[in-house]
């Protein structure tokens, strides 16, 4: 079998209506969700083993929604100088991307599927997910988008300070990270739903320090909608770019 690419977050901008659908008759992914906040250590030996026996066969696809307790994640491209101050807990992970926070009131998605049952090319993955996370806040009344020379979901603030030559103000309200082993994915996304937005001071989230892109949440744009909402809006736009999910399960 041939090995997988290093996975990225490509700089291109993408099609929006990219999908990654199983091939026909797949059984649907499982559907967990954890209430509470989920120890990262336990939640990474959770996905190491699951990506391991999905390849294997020994069991089936999984999409897991949680909240973690407060911490800073490095992914394979972080630079030590973009460690502030470690307010929390500092782990090394083996996911794409830079620095991360995550923490309660951050709805964190951890996507295993099997890209061999599906496609294997990892930009079309990583597509996939941004077009869920878009369409997923769309639902929520937020415009996300992409940017071609920067990773994640962002949404405009003209009700900020522009930035140099008059660029316009964003902020970043998702992020993504994912890791293939045998293209079997694991790690995922984030969206920020009611976070502590002063915990992303202690990094240079994924690497952007410019001073007219920040970080964003729902409840920083304004909206009631809480971990609930978002988890509906997921459910909902899921089916139609990756396909069937069983929402009975629970974690």
């Amino acid at each position: 079998m041939t090995a997988p690419p290093s996975l990225k977050t490509p700089r291109g901008r993408l099609d929006a209506g990219a999908t990654c659908l199983p091939q026909a008759g797949a059984p649907p992914a499982e559907w967990r969700v954890s209430p509470g906040l989920t120890d990262y250590a336990q939640a990474l030996a959770f996905m190491e083993q699951r990506a391991a026996a999905i390849a294997d066969g020994a069991a089936g696809e999984c999409v897991w929604l949680l909240e973690h307790p407060p911490l800073y994640t490095a992914g394979t491209s972080a630079k030590p100088a973009d460690l502030v101050e470690a307010r929390f807990p500092v782990v090394e992970t083996g996911r794409g991307g830079q620095f991360t926070y995550h923490g309660p009131g951050q709805r964190v998605v951890y996507v295993m599927l099997d890209l061999t049952r599906r496609r294997r090319d990892a930009r079309a993955f990583v597509a996939a997910l941004e077009a869920w996370i878009i369409a997923t806040l769309a639902q929520l009344g937020v415009a996300g988008e992409r940017r071609e020379d920067r990773v994640g979901v962002w949404v405009a603030r003209p009700d900020k300070p522009p930035g140099p030559a008059g660029a316009p103000a964003e902020d970043k309200i998702a992020a993504i990270g994912v890791r293939l082993r045998r293209w079997v994915s694991f790690h995922g996304l984030s969206i920020n739903v009611a976070p502590d937005l002063t915990h992303f001071s202690g990094i240079v989230p994924c690497g952007i320090a410019q001073a007219h892109y920040g970080v964003t949440s729902l409840a920083d744009l304004g909206l009631c909608a809480g971990m609930a909402e978002l988890d509906a809006a997921l459910a909902a736009t899921f089916p139609p770019i990756f396909g069937a999910a069983d929402f009975s399960a629970s974690a």
